[in-house]
């Protein structure tokens, strides 16, 4: 077999995936007698190992190893089972997404979450965006924000992750992932103070949150990163959407696309709103919008702990403070 593992450092939180590991899992997928030809381990991604695999067929495989559960967060474990739960709520944008092969979360042959799926038409986004003259550009936005709008039409059952638990309440499943957050920074020896007094602060108007009433399914990792275009496309054209790992039920507005497409207004990314439709622009609503800004400041603590980026991390508690600032004004 030729296999093309990403060198990593004996630090780095993604782990090394052995060649016979690589065989075993795909011998237990797709029989005793697969020959693997090949698995190329792709970039780009800081969570789980992914593999374009080859079995000497028409077309290659994408195979994805999760994390060993002890290295997993407590606000957003086993993300690998969270999206595929998240399958069929996900149908309406089917068409885009890879099929799931096979699944194995026993932890029999790996001691970690794996699955197999389909490998996606077309070229990473987050490499072949930036190929087009920026007036190109819009066109890509207008059809995230169509697909943002078609996922957040689906309706779900309570507030939180897809794979559960749920709550009946929206400030409930808010609090919840918060106080799990702050759990996350003590274990990895961070500052957890500004999250316990976000949390107070917020908790001063949780009927403010609770005004959501309907739970709506939001993808939580849509943007360039995890969108594939048309190759050789005039402009550019999202055909495949992956890493569905991180959806939720809750208020649409608290999703990830909406938070970038709000951050560079007067750029191209304005054009997402004409395909997705404007946000409320209510009292109520812009309150609400700093919880979620705080929300997702918060999840990316952890990312830059993990990947040592301290500065980075230094300015995002800073961007937090400012935040509970402005939550008690």
């Amino acid at each position: 077999m030729d296999y093309r593992p990403i060198e990593r450092n004996a630090g780095d939180f993604q782990r090394p995936v052995t060649a016979e590991e690589v065989c075993a899992v795909s011998r237990a997928a797709f029989g005793e007698g697969t020959e693997v030809v090949s698995a190329t381990e792709l970039g780009g991604g800081f969570y789980n190992n992914t593999f374009k695999v080859d079995l000497g067929q028409d077309r290659p495989v994408i195979l994805r190893v999760a994390p060993e559960p002890g290295r997993q967060a407590r606000a957003d474990p086993e993300l690998m089972r969270n999206e595929y739960a998240s399958m069929p709520y996900l149908t309406p944008v089917a068409h885009l997404l890879p099929r799931t092969l096979t699944a194995d979360f026993t932890h029999r042959l790996v001691g970690r979450d794996y699955l197999f799926q389909t490998l996606l038409d077309g070229v990473p986004a987050s490499s072949a965006l930036d190929a087009y003259p920026q007036p190109y550009r819009g066109a890509y936005y207008r059809d995230l924000g169509r697909i943002t709008r078609t996922i957040h039409a689906v309706r779900g059952p309570g507030f939180g992750r897809v794979a559960g638990p749920v709550h009946e309440r929206w400030s409930d499943a808010l609090f919840s992932w918060f106080d799990r957050a702050a759990a996350d920074l003590t274990d990895n020896g961070l500052d957890a103070r500004d999250i316990r007094e976000l949390i107070q602060v917020a908790d001063r108007n949780r009927v403010v949150l609770d005004e959501v009433a309907e739970p709506r399914l939001l993808h939580g990792d849509l943007w360039v990163g995890n969108t594939m275009l048309a190759e050789g496309a005039p402009e550019p054209v999202i055909t495949g959407v992956f890493d569905c790992d991180r959806t939720w039920w809750g208020d649409p507005e608290a999703d990830w696309p909406i938070y970038l497409a709000l951050r560079k207004p007067g750029s191209e990314r304005d054009e997402f709103w004409s395909n997705y439709g404007p946000v409320r622009q209510t009292e109520n609503a812009r309150w609400r919008a700093l919880i979620y800004e705080a929300k997702h400041a918060t999840a990316l603590l952890l990312e830059f702990h993990r990947f040592r980026w301290n500065e980075e991390l230094a300015k995002t508690y800073g961007e937090i403070r400012k935040l509970i600032r402005r939550l008690d004004d």
